[in-house]
């Protein structure tokens, strides 16, 4: 995949080093899907301008569609036309030359390269040990300190005052309402 100097304004460039028998696939290697046509409407392709690239088209968006196209490939108008045929026609035969194909392509391969899985993209990282607890940090000193305890005492003794002062309202009514009646 190249990208030209106005991306993300015009397509990046997609083509098979190697190329592939697919009826979407040109001889010389190069893919022919619509989110790689430079953007507006072309009324000869048959395209909508909403399949077309746009500026909002990222790369992990080309390589699903490339992917979903290797997968199912669009034979109505294909780049490749004996490929396009022959997958319409003897779909088997279709079959055993993209697996010919497929191993040629192995070829290419560095000695000792391993391909990736699915498993190993992701780094396994080791389990940290954390010998930090919360009884080491400070926040125990928070806890039973003195000016704790004279809080509460603070919080009591007003309780105690706002108390007496209800019972003394309280001792006051009564003689008051003795005297009335």
């Amino acid at each position: 995949m190249t990208f030209p100097k106005n991306y993300p304004y015009s397509p990046p460039d997609f083509r098979f080093e190697r190329p592939i028998w697919h009826p979407n696939v040109y001889p010389d290697g190069r893919l022919c899907i619509s989110i790689l046509h430079s953007p507006g409407e072309d009324v000869m392709s048959g395209e909508a301008a909403g399949e077309r690239w746009s500026p909002v088209q990222r790369v992990e968006s080309v390589l699903i569609s490339v992917l979903s196209l290797l997968d199912d490939a669009e034979t109505s108008s294909p780049a490749n036309v004996d490929a396009g045929v022959q997958l319409r026609k003897d779909p088997e035969g279709y079959r055993e030359k993209v697996r010919q194909d497929t191993a040629k392509s192995k070829e290419d391969i560095p000695e000792g390269f391993e391909m990736p899985t699915h498993e190993s993209i992701f780094k396994k990282e080791e389990p940290k040990h954390d010998d930090f607890s919360w009884s080491d940090s400070e926040a125990e000193a928070d806890f039973g300190s003195e000016s704790d305890e004279e809080m509460f005492d603070d919080d009591e003794s007003e309780d105690a005052e706002g108390g007496e002062e209800e019972e003394e309202d309280e001792d006051d009514d009564e003689p008051q309402d003795n005297r009335r009646k």
